[in-house]
């Protein structure tokens, strides 16, 4: 993953090329009997919780990675939580690692809207010019369009249907069904199985619908969980006011690293 400057921050790499590892995995072969999803296998579990998951027409996503990479740098994000659809509309927040800052994200249609804390801006130009910025631009949404090269990456984290484009969750053969557990009040069948040195768990809920509720994988400096929910809840409609808005036009690039 790039670490680049500006407000393209890893935003279009994090929902991407993180939910491929964690979601992709080799092809299903032979059922084993599940224990706790009923009467189906642990692949039968997953596979419903794809198609949940790729007909959704929107969905919450939270995103944590509490690896020490990302932890330590201000340019890798340590967690977002954002409602996005099939439109490319989105609205949550992004927070960076190393003190990087919080970011408010509002996207609808082409436009985007940004809203940096404090940390961010001083993070982001060191110095003097990031207390200023922070001054200058305290509680005002950055406002631009995806052709904008310091916003187009938030384009395709927004994307929901490019997201669901990646997202198999096809359980192999070597998969482990737990028991079933509750988290954040969701009763879910946990589903681990191992790729190259790392564990990934699926746990899918086990309501009539089994839907996929988080993906999480740990290994060699890795942590990270992403969590569903809110499926099939549309994106708020409401934008920022033009009383609170700043064009992008008047954000100086920011330095080189």
């Amino acid at each position: 993953m790039s670490r680049t400057h500006g407000f393209a921050i890893a935003t279009s790499a994090v929902s991407m090329a993180l939910l491929s590892p964690m979601l992709l995995s080799p092809m299903a072969g032979a059922a084993v009997p599940a224990r706790t999803g009923g009467n189906q296998s642990p692949q039968q579990l997953a596979a419903q919780a794809e198609r949940s998951l790729r007909n959704a027409t929107s969905v919450r996503l939270r995103y944590e990675d509490r690896s020490a990479t990302a932890t330590s740098s201000n340019r890798l994000p340590t967690s977002m939580d954002l409602t996005l659809d099939r439109a490319g509309n989105c609205a949550g927040t992004m927070t960076l690692g190393g003190h990087g800052g919080t970011v408010q994200i509002v996207k609808r249609g082409t436009d985007v809207w940004l809203k940096p804390d404090a940390a961010f801006w001083k993070a982001e130009y060191p110095g003097r010019r990031g207390i200023d910025l922070a001054s200058t631009f305290s509680n005002r949404y950055i406002h631009g369009t995806t052709t904008s090269n310091l916003l187009n990456g938030i384009a395709s984290s927004c994307d929901l249907r490019e997201l669901q484009q990646v997202a198999k969750v096809s359980a192999p053969t070597s998969v482990k069904e737990g028991l079933a557990t509750s988290l954040n009040g969701t009763r879910v069948v946990p589903l681990s199985f191992k790729v190259n040195g790392f564990t990934s768990t699926l746990y899918v809920t086990t309501g009539k619908e089994h839907r996929l509720y988080r993906a999480a994988q740990k290994g060699p400096d890795t942590d990270l969980s992403l969590t569903f929910t809110g499926y099939n809840v549309p994106v708020p409609k409401t934008t920022p006011p033009a009383s609170r808005t700043v064009d992008i036009s008047r954000v100086p690039q920011p330095p080189r690293s």
